[in-house]
């Protein structure tokens, strides 16, 4: 298992990109570890090492999914994030509280929340809906990724039409929170909502606008005509 580590982490070091580097700090407002690798070279290291990768039981990937997320480095975590996706069809329903343990020990930015979230978590809640209940728990921790968690894990859900409902109680939840990130995030699950139902999601906003964030409806109707975006910015 070190092995693969530590050839996964020569190959990073091998793709260190000087501006990358230096650019990645930016667009965080917290300390962020980066190597200085670019998105488009994680996936393919991500990919190479695959083959080699989905041969280890399930609970082994897991394992080393956990090594590579213990670095702290934000590319090893999109590697990650790049593996589970193809695991889905082994995913137990014990899973999703394996992966709310990761997001509560190691996810520590916007980045390594939405890779991990929309896609694995997205995977997961499709194949065991029931789920979604303890998303909404979710929507109430301390933890502020743990938080923004519990929506952008609905993002792809959201956008193929499923529980709307359940988006709904949750932006609740999460309707008056502080954290610009926390509003970006369900503001960003409503957006993704209003791809299959933007009629709904607009008269939620209308209903909600006088006390949600201006971050949170911004994101939310982003995607709607000018007349609707119009009239929910009206104070």
């Amino acid at each position: 298992m070190n092995d693969i580590v530590d050839r996964i982490r020569e190959a990073l070091r091998a793709n260190i990109d000087e501006k990358a580097l230096s650019s990645s700090q930016r667009v965080f407002k917290e300390p962020v570890k980066c190597y200085g690798v670019r998105g488009s070279e994680c996936t393919k290291i991500a990919g190479q090492f695959w083959p080699e990768v989905q041969k280890f039981k399930k609970l082994e990937i897991f394992e080393l999914c956990e090594l590579l997320l213990a670095s702290d480095y934000c590319e090893e975590a999109y590697i990650i994030s790049s593996w589970l996706p193809k695991m889905v069809e082994q995913f137990d329903k014990g899973d999703g509280f394996i992966f709310k343990s990761w997001i509560e020990k190691y996810i520590n930015n916007w980045a390594k929340c939405d890779s991990f979230c929309n896609h694995t978590m997205g995977d997961y809640v499709m194949k065991f809906p029931e789920f979604i209940d303890e998303l909404k728990e979710w929507a109430l921790s301390d933890n502020r990724w743990v938080k923004r968690a519990a929506a952008v894990s609905l993002i792809i859900p959201a956008r193929k039409g499923h529980f709307l409902d359940d988006i709904f109680e949750i932006s609740d939840r999460l309707l008056l929170d502080k954290d610009d990130l926390v509003q970006k995030g369900y503001g960003w699950m409503l957006k993704a909502a209003s791809e299959a139902y933007q009629k709904e999601v607009y008269e939620y906003v209308l209903q909600n606008k006088e006390k949600m964030p201006r971050t949170s409806l911004r994101y939310a109707i982003e995607k709607m005509p000018d007349w609707m975006k119009k009239e929910a910015m009206k104070r």
